[in-house]
């Protein structure tokens, strides 16, 4: 994905099921998470995320949740740029 996608999506980390074997960590290219004094996954930079879904798919506890944060926002963001541009042009 691109730059142009970070910020959109929500990463939630349930820390009662993660054992803390930090594949997600060592392989998130945006480094959106890292492991806590616990020794738990945890989400640090969340509008860093390009929503590869690879910490999402590879847990193996299935404790990680990837999803854009409202549906429809990049959709109302770009109608209202287009109409803040539209107006300043006229």
């Amino acid at each position: 994905m691109a730059k142009k996608d970070k910020g959109k999506s929500s990463v939630t980390v349930f820390p009662a099921w993660c054992k803390g074997c930090g594949i997600c960590v060592e392989f998130c290219p945006s480094n959106v998470l890292e492991l806590s004094d616990e020794g738990k996954s945890t989400v640090v930079r969340e509008d860093d995320c390009i929503r590869c879904g690879f910490c999402e798919l590879h847990c193996p506890d299935f404790a990680i949740v990837v999803k854009e944060k409202e549906p429809g926002a990049a959709k109302k963001a770009a109608a209202d740029k287009d109409a803040k541009t539209a107006k300043g042009a006229k």
